[in-house]
């Protein structure tokens, strides 16, 4: 038997660093549809006439009345066996969307499609902080593209408050909303490490439709009375953004990861931005775009950040 090697003089390790795995093309590709559907949601939303929170809760129980059929068909086993605790958590995360919808709807009613969709892009940031509370420690990189992006938070939200104090109450609900989608995001990705994008989704939507039945219903929201037309909007955007955005969002962050999903929804602003300019003539001030770009720069630097 050859003799052990002293512990005081190990061998230097000629091993090649091993190269990090890369991102599955197939998520990436449902990633970007996505975020296609998602940006269709703000401009849509702007034009529906119907109330922001009947539309956010009509959406949902739309899909719901989609995948319910489907999930008990095919899951039926998974979502009676499902634990307590991803129940709760699955739970808890539709509360976070309802309360991601019940912010961000009604800013789109109270300042214009691209300061709201900037500001709620800001998931990433938020995200990053949550992660920090329980102990994530984030790349120097990372900060500063969170000092960037907030940095740009304020110049628009300075921006709106010149336009009208209306806008400024509409930024801050947009940016309520990033923070409840960071937490819906991180709550998400925890649960599907067990449970299928099917049966995470149907328990997720189905708590989202009631937590906004009672707000609807304590708000004294009216919750039909409208067009054939507002209607089908509300069905284009439920297939658009709650069945191709969100549900895909939910079946990719389990391999991509919540800041990788997260901070891909930076597309989302000039997306929706050039919709509804186009389609709305919701063209910003010209101050907006440096603020604008000062944002996604920032998300920009967080994105790579977080890749290292």
């Amino acid at each position: 038997m050859p003799a052990a090697r002293p512990a005081t003089a190990p061998a230097p390790s000629t091993a090649a660093p091993r190269p990090a795995h890369p991102l599955p093309t197939l998520d990436l590709l449902l990633l970007a549809v996505s975020i296609a559907g998602i940006s269709l949601s703000a401009p849509l939303i702007s034009a529906t006439a119907a109330p922001a929170l009947a539309i956010a809760f009509w959406r949902n129980v739309m899909s719901v009345g989609v995948l319910g059929p489907y999930a008990l068909l095919r899951h039926r086993a998974e979502l009676r066996g499902i634990g307590r605790r991803a129940l709760l958590l699955a739970m808890a995360a539709g509360m976070l969307l309802a309360v991601h919808f019940a912010l961000w709807m009604p800013s789109l009613r109270l300042t214009s499609v691209a300061s709201a969709t900037a500001l709620v892009t800001t998931t990433p940031l938020w995200t990053i902080l949550l992660m920090r509370l329980f102990g994530v420690r984030a790349p120097r990189l990372v900060w500063l593209g969170m000092c960037v992006a907030f940095a740009g938070v304020l110049v628009l939200t300075g921006v709106d408050l010149s336009l009208s104090p209306r806008a400024l109450v509409g930024d801050a609900l947009a940016l309520g909303a990033g923070l409840a989608a960071a937490g819906y995001m991180l709550l998400g990705a925890e649960v599907r490490k067990t449970v299928s994008t099917t049966a995470y989704t149907l328990v997720c939507y189905a708590t989202t439709a009631v937590v906004l039945l009672v707000v609807c219903l304590v708000a004294g929201t009216p919750m039909s009375g409208w067009p054939a037309g507002a209607w089908w909007q509300i069905v284009l955007l439920m297939v658009a953004a709650q069945l191709l955005g969100h549900s895909l969002s939910n079946r990719v962050v389990r391999t991509l990861g919540p800041s990788v999903t997260s901070t891909a929804i930076l597309l989302e602003t000039p997306g929706a931005a050039l919709i509804a300019a186009f389609w709305l003539g919701q063209w910003p001030p010209v101050a907006a775009y440096p603020a604008v770009v000062l944002i996604l720069l920032g998300l920009v630097l967080v994105a790579r950040g977080g890749r290292r």
